[in-house]
């Protein structure tokens, strides 16, 4: 049986949106990952570091039969196809790919944190997540993705 699991993509630097149409395609290629919804995409400054260039961010949904650390490792292997170069924390980036939420695990270990551990501070991240899957509830602070984004708004009373 598969797994549902959502990622974040974004890019900033290159051609950007043709750096996030071939990550999805690459995501989508092999028997192992199937790409099952796509947000629009939506442009965004940088965050953490901002003297560089505008952010393309969306959100998919995909059905694996992947574990949780072999979906982050195939994640970080299509960044590397797509010429991906870790030279800063939060620098520019032809393409970046997070594992946010698989199924309804919490995972803690070396190099990966499910949910990721910034999401719910990430209207770039959050706003595509709603368009996509509004109730998918986010397992540590056992909220839906709509409610998180409410709250990152102020629209706590809604």
């Amino acid at each position: 049986m598969k797994a549902k699991a959502y990622l974040g993509l974004g890019a900033n630097i290159g051609e950007r949106h043709e750096n996030l149409k071939r990550a999805i395609q690459l995501l989508n290629a092999g028997p192992h990952v199937e790409v099952t919804k796509e947000s629009s995409i939506y442009e965004t400054a940088p965050y953490g570091k901002t003297d560089q260039p505008d952010f393309l961010n969306m959100v998919l949904e995909v059905k694996t039969d992947l574990e949780p650390i072999e979906l982050l490792e195939f994640c970080l292997s299509v960044e590397n196809e797509l010429g991906r170069v870790r030279e800063e924390v939060w620098g520019p980036r032809i393409i970046d790919i997070d594992v946010l939420m698989y199924e309804d695990l919490e995972i803690d270990i070396d190099n990966l944190i499910v949910p990721h551990e910034e999401m719910h501070l990430r209207k770039f991240v959050l706003e595509p997540f709603n368009e996509i899957a509004p109730n998918a509830v986010h397992p540590t602070f056992n909220k839906t993705v709509k409610e998180l984004l409410e709250e990152l708004n102020g629209d706590t009373d809604v």
